[in-house]
């Protein structure tokens, strides 16, 4: 993969409301002139939840332009090129996805959906707060990739290593 240009992520989620909307708005913020973020989901609830643009704004990040949609959006020969995929859940991951046009690197990066979260304010906040630290470092990770020298190969297994970090979902549960 060429240094010089800029990478397209795409975060999914089943509803694409709090952790893929995070993963967008975070790279945006952080990945500078060499990272262009996305969200969707395989079932969009049409809105972004309240508390993951509390988080965001807490945290300095523009929620300028984040809304809830379908993956299919990015599915279409039109449609902005992934060179990533990262889903964010387990059931996104568990779903048959559409092709990608461009055959984009694929990796799961499941977290803890903050929104299942109940009980009391402060609990929920805690969980979209978690929520975006995990997606920060798995980030901070990706970007400090040797993108433009490593081969797919070792690309989607370091991809994976990234997915098992601190906040897990998967099977691997702190593996890394």
């Amino acid at each position: 993969m060429p240094a010089d240009r800029v990478y397209n992520l795409l975060f999914l989620c089943t509803g694409n409301s709090a952790r893929s909307i995070l993963g967008e708005a975070l790279i945006n913020h952080v990945g500078g002139d060499r990272f262009r973020g996305f969200s969707a989901g395989s079932t969009p609830k049409g809105a972004v939840h309240p508390l993951t643009l509390q988080t965001l704004r807490k945290a300095g990040i523009s929620t300028d332009g984040l809304r809830s949609k379908a993956w299919d959006e990015f599915a279409t020969p039109d449609a902005p090129k992934m060179d990533f995929v990262f889903t964010v859940c387990d059931n996104a991951a568990g779903e048959a996805c559409p092709v990608w046009p461009g055959h984009p690197v694929t990796a799961h990066w499941g977290i803890e959906d903050p929104a299942a979260v109940e009980g009391p304010d402060f609990k929920k906040e805690a969980a979209f707060d978690d929520a975006l630290r995990y997606l920060r470092n798995r980030i901070a990770a990706f970007m400090n990739l040797p993108l433009a020298t490593i081969d797919r190969m070792s690309l989607t297994s370091r991809l994976q290593g990234i997915g098992a970090m601190d906040g897990s979902t998967g099977s691997d549960k702190g593996a890394a």
